[in-house]
């Protein structure tokens, strides 16, 4: 009788503990808007040469100035071109604009589209490092 009991409580424990695991299990994946400062942004390029950096600012605002390895995305032309230039909705992608405002729009657009790996780092003012 006390081996079943004991059985029984082990069992009884065991249990949420489980279905927390497969809860975490779903959840994995998941799309949703990420805010990182330009410091976790450079440091999450460094770490990831493949990582993908999008400038959705202008193509004039672009050539006056934008990120080293960066690659112009406007922010209208997303929702278009999104699947064809950014095929792997798992890869790391990072967000900037101007000032934080677009690069919001962009990253919850991208979200919303099933991109699972998006960062919005903000604006290039905040940007502290090499620009070209």
């Amino acid at each position: 009788m006390k081996r079943i009991l004991r059985a029984f409580i082990t069992i009884c424990l065991l249990i949420p503990v489980l279905s927390c695991a497969q809860n975490n299990k779903q959840f994995a994946g998941k799309a949703e808007y990420h805010k990182i400062s330009a410091e976790e942004a450079k440091k999450m390029l460094d770490e990831n040469p493949q990582a993908r950096l999008l400038d959705v600012r202008s193509e004039s605002e672009y050539k006056e100035k934008h990120i080293v390895g960066a690659t112009l995305f406007p922010l209208p032309e997303i929702e278009s071109k999104a699947t064809t230039v950014l095929p792997d909705k798992s890869a790391l992608i990072l967000v900037y604009c101007r000032s934080g405002v677009r690069s919001n729009n962009a990253a919850n657009l991208l979200v919303s589209m099933g991109y699972t790996n998006v960062y919005d780092m903000g604006g290039i003012n905040g940007w502290p490092y090499e620009t070209e």
